[in-house]
C-alpha cells in the first residue's frame, strides 16, 4: 500500500483522528501543580463574603452555607441587614465565625435608617460576633450619598454600637473622598481584577493588588487599609487576557494570601460559594466567584494540591472520539449509497478534518452548557448549539462523499428544488441557515452588549469548519446572485472584526470566535449562487 492510498484509507484516517483528539484532551485536563500552600496547617482565610441572593434569606439556608464555609475561613462579609441577613451573627458565633456586618446605604432615606437600627440592635444583642460594621459598599461610586451624609451615617453606626466601623469603596472613591478617612477605624478598599477596565493577567493578579492598596494607603496616611473585596472567577468569558478558570481562581487566591500575609494587610475574599442568581444578572462569570462549589458545597481546589481546567477530560476525548466514528461512519453510508466500490474511491481527507474539528471541540461544547445556562431560554439556546455541533459534521462528511453541494438559503423555499433535490443536500442546506441564524444572533450580541456574553467559538467550530470544507469541496452550482448570503456574510465578516477589535488581541478567546464567524461568512459568499442542479 502506498502512501498516498495510507493517507486515503478511512479506518486508518480515523485512527489518526481519534488519537489526536485523545491526546489534545490529554493534554488539556493534565493538572496543575499550585505554589506551596501559603496557610499553616489549620489555619483558615482571614474573610470571605457571603451574600445569598433572594428576597428573604431563611435561617435553614444560612445554617447550611456557614456550616460548609466555617471549616475554610474565619470571618464572613456581610452587605445588609434586611432580608433575613440579621441572622448571620447569630448563626456565625455557634460556628466559632466572626463577622464584619454589612449595612446596605442607598438613595432610599426610609430604608438607610432601617438598616441603622437593625445594625444597633445586632450590636447590643451580638456584639461577640461582631467584629466591625460595614456602613455602606459602594455608595460613593454610585453617587447614591454625598461624602458629608455618608460620614455622618458613621459617626451614627460607631456612636450607637462603640464598634470598629469602614466603609468599603473602589479606590478612586476613597482617594476623592476627602476627609472620609478621619471618619472611619480603618479603611476597607474593593479591587477589581478580572471587572477592571484594563484587566490584568491572573499572574498579574496578586502584584496589582498590592500596588493598588499600597496606592490607596500612602495617600490616606496612617489609616491602616483592608482589601475588603477581591477574587477571580472559575467560569467565564476572557476580558483581555484576564481568563476565568479552575487553575487561575486557585493560583490567584494562593498569589493573595501569600502576598496578604508579607505585606502585613488584612483581606477578605470574594465570595464565599458561587451565585448562579449573579448569572441572570451579569453573566456566567459574575456566578463563579466562589471558594466553594455552588452545587456540591465542596472546596474547589486543594490548597497546595494540584487543579485541573477540564477534570472532565477523558469523557470529552471519549465524546470527541464518539462523534469522529458517527462522521466517518456518515460518509462511509453515504459512499456505500453510490456503489460498493465508492468507499474505495472516495478521498478521506476532508472527512478526517470534519472529524477532528468536530471531535475536538463537542466535548468543551457540552462542559460549558451547565456552566453557562440557567433560564430555560439559555438550556434551548444551549440545546440548539450542541444539536449543530453534533449533526451538522456527519450530514456534511455525507454529502461530501455522496458529490452532494450546499445550496443557498433560498432553496428552502423553493418547492420545486424541495421536490427534486436530493435529501442530503436539503440536510445541509438546513443546517447551514440555522448554523448562520445562530453565529449572526451571538455576533450582534457581541457588538450591542458584550459585557456578560460568552463566547460559543467551541460549538460553532464543527459546524463551521464542516459547512467551509463541505463548500470548497464541492462548490454550489450557478451564479445567480442571493442578496440573503450576501448580508449574512457582510453582517458576520464586519462583527468578527468589531470582536476582535473590541475584546483585545489579547483575548484568545474572541479571536477564536471571530475565526469561527469569517469562516462562516466565506462560506455565505460561496453558496451565494448556489443553486440545486437543473431540475427536470
Amino acid at each position: 500500500m502506498t502512501v498516498t492510498r495510507y493517507l486515503r484509507h478511512p479506518g486508518l484516517l480515523l485512527a489518526a483522528v481519534s488519537l489526536a483528539i485523545a491526546f489534545v484532551w490529554y493534554a488539556l485536563g493534565y493538572p496543575t501543580q499550585l505554589p506551596r500552600s501559603p496557610l499553616a496547617p489549620g489555619e483558615k482565610l482571614e474573610c470571605i463574603s457571603y451574600a445569598p441572593g433572594g428576597a428573604a434569606v431563611s435561617v435553614q439556608q444560612i445554617e447550611a452555607d456557614l456550616a460548609r464555609l466555617a471549616p475554610h475561613v474565619a470571618c464572613v462579609r456581610t452587605y445588609a441587614t434586611g432580608n433575613g441577613l440579621d441572622r448571620v451573627p447569630e448563626i456565625a458565633r455557634r460556628l466559632d465565625l466572626q463577622v464584619l456586618q454589612g449595612v446596605a446605604l442607598g438613595r432610599d432615606a426610609d430604608r438607610n435608617n432601617a438598616e441603622i437600627e437593625r445594625a444597633i440592635a445586632l450590636a447590643k444583642s451580638q456584639r461577640a460576633a461582631i467584629r466591625a460594621f460595614v456602613v455602606g459598599s459602594d455608595v460613593l461610586s454610585r453617587n447614591d450619598l454625598p461624602a458629608t451624609e455618608l460620614a455622618a451615617q458613621i459617626r451614627r453606626v460607631r456612636d450607637a454600637t462603640k464598634l470598629p466601623v469602614t466603609y468599603a469603596d473602589r479606590p478612586e472613591a476613597w482617594l476623592n473622598a476627602g476627609t472620609l478617612a478621619g471618619v472611619v477605624d480603618f479603611v476597607t478598599v474593593h479591587v477589581d481584577l478580572y471587572g477592571a477596565e484594563f484587566p490584568p493577567r491572573a499572574s498579574d493578579a496578586a502584584r496589582t493588588t498590592l500596588e493598588t492598596r499600597t496606592r490607596v494607603a500612602a495617600r490616606l496616611g496612617a489609616k491602616a487599609v483592608m482589601v475588603g473585596e477581591v477574587g477571580w472567577p472559575s467560569a467565564g468569558r476572557m476580558r483581555e487576557s484576564a481568563r476565568p478558570s479552575p487553575a487561575n481562581q486557585a493560583r490567584v487566591l494562593h498569589d493573595l494570601v501569600a502576598a496578604a500575609k508579607a505585606a502585613n494587610f488584612r483581606i477578605n475574599f470574594f465570595e464565599g460559594q458561587d451565585q448562579r442568581w449573579r448569572g441572570r444578572l451579569a453573566g456566567t462569570a459574575a456566578a463563579h466567584w466562589g471558594l466553594l462549589d455552588g452545587e456540591t458545597g465542596e472546596i474547589k481546589f486543594r490548597w497546595g494540591g494540584i487543579v485541573s481546567d477540564h477534570p472532565l477530560w477523558f469523557y470529552q476525548g471519549l465524546l470527541g472520539v464518539m462523534l469522529a466514528f458517527v462522521v466517518f461512519a456518515a460518509a462511509f453510508l453515504a459512499a456505500r449509497s453510490i456503489g460498493h466500490g465508492a468507499p474505495a474511491r472516495a478521498d478521506w481527507r476532508p472527512v478526517a478534518l470534519i472529524a477532528l474539528t468536530a471531535g475536538l471541540f463537542i466535548g468543551w461544547s457540552v462542559a460549558e452548557v451547565p456552566l453557562q445556562s440557567d433560564s430555560v431560554f439559555e438550556w434551548l439556546h444551549a440545546a440548539l448549539l450542541i444539536g449543530l455541533a453534533v449533526a451538522t459534521p456527519p450530514a456534511a462528511a455525507a454529502a461530501l462523499v455522496h458529490g452532494n453541494s450546499m445550496e443557498n438559503f433560498g432553496a428552502l423555499f423553493d418547492a420545486d428544488v424541495r421536490r427534486f433535490a436530493h435529501p442530503l443536500s436539503q440536510a445541509v442546506t438546513l443546517l447551514f441557515v440555522i448554523a448562520t441564524v445562530v453565529a449572526i444572533e451571538l455576533a450582534l450580541g457581541l457588538v450591542f452588549d458584550p459585557a456578560s456574553r460568552d463566547f460559543a467559538g467551541a460549538p460553532l467550530t464543527g459546524p463551521a469548519a464542516a459547512l467551509m470544507i463541505l463548500a470548497l469541496q464541492n462548490p454550489p452550482r450557478g451564479r445567480s446572485p442571493s442578496v440573503a448570503e450576501i448580508a449574512a456574510a457582510l453582517v458576520l465578516a464586519a462583527s468578527s472584526i468589531f470582536i476582535a477589535f473590541n475584546e483585545t488581541f489579547w483575548n484568545w478567546q474572541a479571536l477564536w470566535l471571530a475565526l469561527v464567524l469569517l469562516l462562516l461568512a466565506a462560506t455565505c459568499w460561496l453558496a451565494r449562487g448556489g443553486r440545486v442542479a437543473q431540475i427536470p
